[in-house]
């Protein structure tokens, strides 16, 4: 897997709804992705059912071609009212292109980035079920 930086062209954030993340892990359910959480269930414990924002962190190729994004997630936890989580999972590159992005704009990229890279060092992360 190779890093994927704000000045690439596959780097952007995404703001998705509850539902569309269990899709998400769904997809990476049937796909037997490692990236992902145990289960819906796992997922419903710990995340709120809010909308989640999403960053793409990496990509994974073989052969050239993209075979999945890997993407960090932010979200509010179900356990504690106020507090976030961090965690990753894995994405189709067809589902990841789909995604509206909300970063279009260079200084937007910039601070988005800049939130997701503090939300990492200064939020602890949260483990997967």
């Amino acid at each position: 897997m190779s890093l994927i930086h704000s000045t690439d062209s596959d780097f952007r954030v995404c703001q998705i709804s509850f539902g569309m993340l269990l899709s998400i892990q769904l997809e990476a359910e049937e796909r037997g992705w490692a990236t992902r959480w145990s289960s819906v269930d796992a997922l419903r414990s710990q995340v709120k059912e809010r909308s989640v924002v999403l960053q793409s962190l990496m990509r994974e190729e073989r052969g050239g071609v993209v075979r999945a994004y890997r993407c960090l997630l932010l979200f509010s936890t179900v356990e504690d009212g106020g507090t976030g989580g961090v965690a990753t999972i894995d994405l189709a590159p067809e589902r990841f292109q789909s995604l509206e992005r909300l970063d279009r704009d260079p200084d937007v990229r910039k601070v988005l980035a800049r939130v997701f890279s503090l939300a990492m060092g200064g939020i602890a992360m949260a483990s997967k079920k």
